[in-house]
């Protein structure tokens, strides 16, 4: 039973749809760790920084972050 759902789990995600979201959070972990790599100092100055910005703010943000993404997905594909 279980190694059917194993089985099943793979070949799923042997998907094109799969592969691209995997290749997506491994490019959005790359550039993630480019800062924090070449200035790390830089970087635990900018997440002190972060940690003060209140909830509304960090929302809107989060919002136009995603929007903007958003966008720029439409805008490629």
């Amino acid at each position: 039973m279980i190694q059917s759902a194993i089985l099943v789990t793979l070949q799923m995600m042997d998907s094109p749809f799969w592969q691209q979201l995997w290749i997506a959070i491994s490019l959005v972990l790359v550039i993630e760790g480019i800062l924090p790599f070449l200035y790390p100092e830089r970087w635990r100055q900018l997440v002190a920084q972060i940690a003060l910005i209140d909830n509304k703010t960090m929302r809107i943000v989060g919002l136009v972050s995603m929007l903007s993404g958003i966008g720029l997905l439409l805008v490629v594909t």
